[in-house]
């Protein structure tokens, strides 16, 4: 085996060849190996890279590329993911911390380049969400990297970059904005070198000679406001390190902007914060650019130099950087101070749309982190992630409202949690009509929480001091019975009016077919949101008390077919090994369900018009009766136990409260095609936050890392609590189309989602609900009022009034993961609440 692999180290128990070591030595005598059941064997997923594709000639290939790292116990393996697989990584079917079974694979050459070459999977098997490869590992960083014989001195195979050699770094798996891998500093010292300021310039003297070509003597500025990272990489473009970095300058002359270039923004963007200092040599000068945002800075009532830009390359010419030591700041040097402008929960409803404000507040609320795809992009697929938080700082009894995007600070963005204290600078009001402002962050948003905020600017700020002083005041215990992270979650709430405009489509919740609703669903990616509005008619309803339990959350096996190349046929037999049979005994899900690996699109379960329905046994008098046959009963009661959890008792009456309207059984029989796949999961459900389960929570409601450690909890989903939802079915206006969607409504004043909910006073009639989200009066948990609410079947009494009514529906949409996609009704317009322009 030594001349087919080596490494730095012997590998653990190295008597026994490893299943990675032993495929490397088959595939030096096969182009194109297929492992038979009996010689699979599981290996773990411990890292997921992503980076932008290279483009062959007159070959079309997907926007971007994965890499995957994988071991046995024994070895690490860095492979290539086959360009066919990549929709596995892209609806997080494929994740880290995971079991694989790799069933087909080849060994491909680096043509253009000597002495490198990597392992490229081509057919895989996502065997178990418990991996039994990881238990035995201690240190997966401490185990060797497996490496083909005579390329043991490649770079590239040694280090943290793509293994396609035409890239030099990592993108972030699930946006483009967070500085991804090894090359970004951040502990450089800071410069305590003595430094010559009697030829520095000003600012102020920039734009005037800005036409001309003398060489700008050296600057001297502190840094006021930063902005996240653009990466602006595309196909063609021959720039190793694609990105861009603005910032905020100023000194006793006024303010500027400041932009970090490529290979510097690696070497720099980390250590250049608002409140450092500053001196730049050889930079260049060049127009501004007219369209990009800014921050707003009135507050600092300093002169603004918009007309021209600062920039710092590491070539023509190389832009010299000191970062001066916060010691070694002078007075004389006439820098002036951070400035901030802190506004208070009690004052944000004053402000004007647009506005722009500092707030510190302690965190009740934190949601799952969703995705939402960039409009208008141009280049590559670009996603933001954004997560809802709450917070509260003791001067109103509403808090604030807060929509915060990655700010290219990853390491605060996924450790938001209730409880701590968070500070967001920059942050933009959205005023909205009939309900509570909100705040969202803007290109120059920076985030901070306890444990950061440690040598920051605005802590001497008296409302910051303010607040400590007030947090001081409060009991845990009591905070903690008010807090809550996850859960589906959506603001602002829709207007009271749908109104279709043709003259600003991008105002609007758009109004698609259910035959597009059916391709948005097929189409989405890991966490990504949607909200969509869908006309017909309501036909079904059922009451249930347990959520789905997502496929990504139970023990399964998923067969992905080989990928069709000239040299590489499908298999046309599986039998499953001794490992993967135990595996699959005791599995409660289908024990193999095959996966399209064709464009990377998942197919959403479906059924043909044969007069199926969702219901399973016979229903109570009030509903409306319905002639099935033996058999479509059976079937129906085993599709509905795929989606019954295992835990409930079998004798439950699962659907006891359900109705239907009269012409469902035959519009059942005519449409073409009915949605199933959406629905409500236990993902769906926000939980109450608790110290002990602090790290099981952030982990539930982030977004899958790329790498794997052993913090990660193997099953790190909470036990829900659900107070029950409706299971509803919409039918398509033209009754060719249903899909299925959930309803829960806010019952407790309580809920994260009772805030800022227009609470109109209704008949708790089944219509009446769906319209305004809420059952009234919303309940108060410290005041035990639970007795007022309407129960379930007092609500389904009334829901005879749904019968042929022409309604639009506003969707959430959201990808779970794995099959999982959540669909819940945000509201329900009639006929005579919608309006046209």
């Amino acid at each position: 085996m030594e001349d087919e692999s080596s490494c730095s180290s012997a590998a653990p128990g190295a008597g026994a060849v490893s299943f990675l070591q032993r495929t490397l030595q088959r595939l030096s005598s096969t182009q194109c190996l297929k492992l038979g059941a009996e010689e699979e064997a599981p290996v773990a997923v411990v890292a997921l890279q992503r980076y932008l594709s290279d483009q062959s000639e007159g070959q079309q290939v997907e926007t971007y590329t994965y890499d995957v790292t994988v071991t046995d116990g024994a070895w690490r393996a860095k492979c290539f993911l086959h360009p066919a697989l990549n929709h596995l990584v892209t609806s997080n079917t494929l994740r880290t911390g995971a079991d694989i079974s790799i069933t087909q694979c080849t060994f491909v050459y680096n043509e253009r380049r000597l002495g490198h070459g990597f392992i490229s999977i081509e057919r895989l098997r996502c065997v178990a969400e418990r991996s039994v490869v990881l238990p035995r590992v201690s240190d997966v960083s401490s185990l060797p990297m497996l490496i083909k014989h005579g390329m043991e001195e490649s770079v590239v195979l040694q280090s943290d970059v793509p293994l396609q050699v035409s890239r030099k770094h990592y993108l972030c798996l699930w946006n483009n904005d967070d500085p991804e891998g090894d090359m970004w500093s951040s502990g450089s010292p800071s410069s305590d070198t003595v430094l010559d300021v009697s030829k520095i310039t000003l600012l102020s003297s920039l734009e005037s000679g800005f036409r001309s070509s003398w060489n700008p003597l050296p600057l001297l500025v502190k840094v006021i406001h930063k902005s996240r990272l653009r990466f602006y990489g595309k196909f063609g473009l021959k720039i190793e390190y694609p990105y861009q970095a603005y910032f905020e300058v100023a000194d006793q002359s006024g303010t500027m902007s400041l932009v970090l270039w490529n290979e510097l923004c690696p070497e720099f963007y980390q250590r250049l914060n608002v409140g450092t200092v500053l001196y730049l040599q050889n930079y260049t000068l060049k127009p501004s650019y007219p369209n990009r945002s800014r921050p707003q800075m009135d507050h600092h009532r300093m002169k603004s130099f918009n007309s021209i830009e600062i920039c710092l390359n590491a070539r023509n010419p190389v832009s010299i950087i000191t970062v001066v030591s916060p010691k070694s700041v002078l007075p004389q040097w006439g820098l002036p101070e951070v400035s901030y402008q802190f506004t208070t929960r009690s004052e944000l409803d004053k402000l004007a749309n647009n506005s722009a404000c500092d707030v510190i507040g302690l965190v009740t609320f934190v949601g799952r982190v969703e995705r939402v795809k960039s409009k208008g992009n141009k280049g590559p697929e670009k996603y933001w992630t954004y997560r809802w938080v709450h917070a509260v700082d003791g001067t109103s009894g509403h808090p604030f409202i807060l929509e915060i995007f990655s700010s290219s600070q990853p390491e605060i963005f996924n450790c938001i949690c209730p409880m701590t204290y968070l500070v967001c600078t920059q942050m933009r009001v959205c005023q909205v009509e009939g309900s509570l402002p909100y705040l969202t962050s803007s290109c120059e948003t920076e985030t901070f929480i306890t444990g950061y905020h440690k040598g920051q600017p605005y802590v001497s700020h008296p409302q910051v001091k303010n607040f400590i002083q007030w947090t001081k005041t409060l009991k845990d215990n009591v905070v903690l019975q008010k807090t809550a992270v996850g859960g589906h979650y959506c603001y602002p709430c829709p207007p009271k009016v749908f109104t279709q405009s043709l003259a600003d489509v991008s105002a609007q919740v758009p109004l698609v077919a259910v035959a597009d609703l059916k391709r948005e669903l097929e189409t989405l990616q890991y966490r990504e949101h949607k909200k969509l509005a869908v006309q017909g008619q309501i036909t079904s309803v059922r009451y249930r008390t347990t959520p789905k339990i997502p496929d990504s959350q139970v023990t399964q096996e998923k067969e992905v077919p080989s990928v069709p190349t000239d040299v590489c046929e499908p298999d046309t037999q599986q039998h499953p090994s001794a490992a993967d049979q135990s595996l699959t005994d005791t599995s409660t899900s289908p024990s193999a369900e095959t996966i399209s690996a064709i464009r990377g699109k998942r197919r959403i379960e479906t059924r043909k018009a044969t007069g199926l329905s969702l219901d399973c046994g016979s229903t109570p008098s009030k509903r409306t009766a319905r002639r099935q046959s033996a058999e479509d009963r059976r079937e129906e009661e085993e599709e509905e136990a795929e989606h019954r959890p295992s835990s409930l008792n079998p004798n439950q009456d699962f659907d006891a409260l359900y109705w239907e309207s009269s012409g469902w059984p035959s519009q059942r029989e005519e449409m073409s095609e009915h949605l199933c796949r959406g629905g409500f999961y236990e993902d769906s459900v926000s939980q109450r936050f608790t110290s002990d389960a602090k790290n099981v929570l952030l982990q539930w409601s982030n977004l899958q890392p790329t790498h794997w450690s052993p913090e990660q909890s193997a099953n790190p989903n909470p036990l829900v609590v659900c107070r029950g939802y409706y299971h509803v079915t919409i039918l398509g206006i033209n009754k060719q189309i249903a899909v299925d969607a959930a309803y829960f409504p806010v019952v407790s004043a309580d809920e994260p989602r009772a805030v800022g909910l227009p609470q109109d006073p209704h008949g708790n009639t089944m219509l009446s609900c769906l319209a305004s989200g809420f059952l009234c009066p919303l309940s108060d948990t410290e005041n035990q009022s639970d007795s007022a609410l309407p129960q379930p079947e007092e609500i389904l009494e009334s829901a005879g009034e749904l019968e042929d009514k022409h309604v639009v529906c506003i969707l959430d949409l959201c990808h779970l993961g794995g099959e999982a996609v959540e669909v819940v009704i945000n509201k329900i317009y009639r006929v005579s609440e919608v309006a046209h322009n």
